[in-house]
């Protein structure tokens, strides 16, 4: 018996024996699609956030009161002791970073727009100084970002985003309008290219105001985020974060020898710290997916076991009309192998269409990996190997008279 021959055997099983088929493969099918849409998610997020975070550059560091990336409770309480960012100490950085390309701040919170009768609510509201274009790459559609005249007369102006635009001045152009933020009037003065939604949350939501104001309207109670940006990586960067980490220490009067009361991060090593989290949740993940597919194995073993005993008669005709036993054990080999391989299959398909099904109603980054959709079916097939082994062999052993004699 060929190959080809061994498969649609198979395949005619499968489909002779549905309810059973189906009930064998579910453990693969379970285990593959779990494999398929971790990856698949995972894979997503790591491309939306290095999107975002390298958007920034690898050549662009961040100074803020608490680390982006905490990973456990006692850093959440000593640095929520540490004293603010604030504007005066952005200045002297601006002033006396001379390794620094650009140094930009932000500071945010959440607010209320209105625009005539209409309003939207959870809107982010931003003070950004004028580099923060450049550092950030603002996409424009309309008008101009911010810049230093606006920041240093702390000017009524705003820039908004699609969301703000399309709900709340119904595609009106909006330069020009005036819109309220919390009460006060602002005129925009330019509009962001649409982001779309990541995680059901809308990323056009916004508002970027000149820091100044920012400030003027709601206080400076705020710590503020320092950005910096170098003449490039390397060494350049190196000095960039090294003048800049002193010129902090010193306005925020640290101790030498003390550590920083502030936390100074690079794009790479927050990207590096992310991939680490995700990583953790990967393999978990693939833990869990290993018991389905062992589950699915043992079912799969079973079910062969199963096979062999109601085919012994054919078996034993096989033997008798010349089949070996190499012949007969590729057979069964190749049934459990195309058993497992088609709930592979079945489980690649299902992944992918789990992941782009919460892809498309929250919004969370999905992006297919092919070496993924390889390793899955991989994986299928070497589970219907190593537990039809044993199926298999039995069926090889048998004695052709005593299989013959097998009544059914």
């Amino acid at each position: 018996m060929n190959i080809t021959e061994a498969i649609r055997i198979a395949l005619a099983s499968l489909w002779a024996n549905k309810l059973r088929s189906v009930l064998t493969l579910l453990g693969v099918v379970i285990g593959v699609a779990a494999v398929i849409a971790v990856v698949t998610f995972v894979n997503g997020i790591n491309g939306y956030v290095q999107e975002r975070v390298f958007r920034l550059g690898a050549d662009v560091f961040v100074i803020s009161k608490m680390s982006p990336v905490i990973t456990n409770a006692d850093q959440v309480v000593e640095q929520e002791k540490r004293k603010d960012i604030t504007f005066e100490q952005f200045q002297s950085v601006q002033q006396d970073c001379k390794h620094c390309q650009y140094v930009a701040a932000s500071v945010s919170r959440i607010g209320r727009v209105k625009f005539g009768e209409l309003s939207s609510t959870d809107t982010w509201i931003r003070g950004w100084t004028a580099a923060m274009a450049p550092v950030y790459d603002l996409d424009l559609i309309a008008g101009r970002p911010v810049n230093n005249n606006d920041v240093d007369r702390g000017a009524d102006v705003a820039i908004i985003g699609y969301d703000i635009y399309e709900k709340l001045l119904d595609g009106r152009d909006p330069i020009g309008k005036e819109i309220r933020v919390d009460g006060h009037v602002y005129t925009v003065i330019g509009l962001g290219k649409r982001e779309g939604k990541t995680m059901g949350q809308s990323r056009d939501n916004w508002v970027i105001l000149p820091l100044t104001a920012w400030l003027q309207q709601y206080g400076a109670r705020k710590s503020i985020t320092i950005l910096g940006k170098s003449d490039g990586v390397g060494p350049q960067m190196d000095a960039a974060m090294d003048e800049a980490r002193v010129i902090m220490r010193s306005h925020r009067h640290d101790m030498p020898g003390k550590p920083d009361s502030f936390a100074l991060e690079t794009t790479a090593g927050l990207m590096g710290v992310y991939q680490s989290i995700t990583g953790s949740f990967f393999i978990a993940m693939i833990a869990i997916a290993a018991i389905s597919l062992i589950v699915g194995g043992i079912v799969i073993m079973n079910i062969m076991l199963v096979s062999v005993s109601e085919r012994t008669r054919e078996i034993g005709i096989r033997k008798a009309l010349g089949a070996r036993s190499a012949d007969v054990l590729r057979q069964f080999l190749m049934e459990s192998v195309t058993l497992a391989v088609v709930g592979g299959v079945l489980g690649v398909a299902f992944g992918i269409a789990v992941a782009k099904t919460v892809t498309l109603l929250i919004g969370m980054p999905s992006a297919i990996a092919l070496w993924a959709v390889t390793a899955g079916l991989l994986v299928a097939a070497s589970v219907g190997i190593f537990f039809g082994v044993y199926p298999a062999r039995r069926a090889a052993m048998l004695d052709p008279i005593a299989a013959l004699r097998h009544e059914l």
